[in-house]
């Protein structure tokens, strides 16, 4: 049996449709046949599809008239069988305003160019087959350029087909009539563009710091990576537990006067920043930051890793072979904080298992956390902010330094990369995963002078070789 029913009110969640639906009595001219599968309202949404047997569509309702019928029908999901466009056409033709389609009474009318499909050009003008936002692929159109008003998008579109061309070797200027793989690989760039920007928004939506992320992949057609979820502070594995600061500095002013030495003097270590907020300790000594518990207020110079990344930054897909990139878009001052490298906590044995595993993959996203001993590390592959995505460097110009705020378990430090020299918008940025620090007295620290992105101090020796390709004049050729 087949329900023929309109969507009236839809949410959509994780490639289904949460729907309201409205019973007609009088079906519109052509009416959508929607499948569906009953799921009760309590149940987790999404779950539809799974192996469960739902029971029949008759079963469902009762005998009193369409108002039960649509009650029963409230607790159903429909899953995602039209594409997003068949939906929207489907609003448009219909005259329905839809939210979450974003087809409204101001957009309803129009024609919005999606993206550029192909390209042809003859002596009288030049053609463009365009996908059109809300419309099915098979609705696509030939247009003139003149009738066109999406400049960026005719942009983009011959910056990648300049791109693509050179890339096969081709003549590189305007063609009368591209060839189909060519028109095809552009509309997968278009489709890429989208799913980026997609999750461009989602990163921004989701980080807590001032710095904006983009995301920009001009080299191939890989888009977002799979299984990994964007944090702004560590993920506390099982069996894990972060002691909170029992108290604060009763401090003023944390640089001119700082009473008892502030946070850093209850630890015996000086004051690790200028007052414009740079690290001036060598790298290798700890940096103990204000907390909550502290009396000073957020413009205290002694409170800058914990307000997050302050730049804007852009995930970018390298050209030779090192995977996604990030580089800056602002211009970094020297000794200044960039960006904390944040993942899951986990025990050093449970980072021995995972390191196996990382090994035959050819990466690794282990980070000890060797302040005192080696107990826990920081797993960023899975779960992690923007430095999941910082290449290596054997000339690198960011700094590891170990950070003291709430926590103050030597054991958990939290890991803050600062720049070791001025850095010029555009410019990649990168740390050394294994990076060696030059002894510092005992007195300043009793830090362990060698930090490693490569798991536990023993596992190098086990590990697969993996070759450095970070171009630098002092490149050691194998990160590990």
């Amino acid at each position: 049996m087949h329900i023929l029913l309109f969507p009236y009110l839809l949410t959509l969640q994780n490639n289904y449709i949460l729907t309201k639906l409205c019973l007609q009595q009088q079906f519109f001219s052509a009416p959508i046949e929607i499948p569906l599968e009953y799921a009760p309202s309590n149940q987790q949404h999404g779950t539809a599809a799974s192996s469960k047997v739902f029971p029949p569509i008759e079963g469902l309702f009762h005998f009193g008239g369409a108002e039960n019928m649509a009650e029963d029908l409230n607790g159903c999901s429909v899953s995602c069988k039209l594409s997003l466009d068949d939906l929207q056409a489907v609003c448009r033709r219909e005259r329905l305003h839809c939210k979450e389609l974003q087809v409204n009474k101001y957009n309803i009318d129009d024609y919005e160019v999606e993206y550029l499909c192909d390209y042809k050009k003859s002596k009288e003008q030049e053609l463009y087959l365009v996908k059109w936002k809300g419309y099915p692929e098979l609705a696509n159109t030939w247009e003139p350029r003149k009738n066109l008003k999406c400049k960026k998008l005719m942009t983009q579109f011959h910056e990648d087909m300049e791109r693509e061309l050179r890339r096969q070797k081709r003549r590189t200027t305007c063609p009368k009539r591209l060839d189909k793989d060519v028109a095809w690989i552009l509309v997968q760039k278009a489709k890429l563009r989208q799913r980026l920007q997609r999750w461009e928004a989602d990163l921004n939506k989701t980080r807590n710091h001032p710095g904006r992320i983009f995301v920009l992949n001009e080299v191939d057609l890989d888009g977002p990576p799979r299984d990994f979820t964007y944090i702004n502070t560590y993920k506390v594995g099982e069996g894990i537990v972060l002691n909170e600061m029992a108290v604060g500095c009763e401090c003023k002013d944390c640089f001119s006067d700082p009473v008892g030495g502030c946070c850093p003097g209850a630890s015996l270590h000086r004051l690790a920043y200028t007052d414009k907020g740079q690290v001036r300790v060598r790298a290798g000594e700890p940096i103990y930051e204000c907390n909550t518990r502290c009396s000073c207020g957020p413009d205290c110079p002694n409170r800058v890793v914990q307000k997050g990344i302050p730049f804007d930054l852009c995930i970018f897909k390298t050209g030779n072979g090192r995977g996604w990139g990030v580089r800056a878009l602002q211009h970094i001052k020297k000794n200044t904080f960039v960006m904390e490298y944040v993942g899951e906590i986990i025990t050093s044995d449970e980072a021995e298992k995972r390191g196996h595993l990382y090994d035959r993959q050819g990466a690794t996203y282990l980070f000890d956390l060797d302040y005192v001993e080696d107990v826990y590390t920081v797993d960023a592959a899975h779960h992690g902010n923007i430095s999941h995505f910082v290449n290596h460097s054997c000339n690198p110009n960011l700094q590891v330094y170990n950070v003291f705020i709430d926590n103050l378990d030597e054991r958990l430090p939290r890991i803050a990369l600062f720049s070791t020299r001025p850095i010029r918008a555009g410019e990649e940025l990168t740390f050394d995963y294994k990076m060696q620090i030059d002894p510092v007295d005992a007195e300043s620290t009793r830090m362990d002078s060698n930090f490693s992105l490569a798991g536990l101090p023993s596992s190098p020796k086990k590990r697969i070789r993996v070759e450095c390709r970070c171009g630098s004049d002092t490149c050691r050729k194998y990160l590990f």
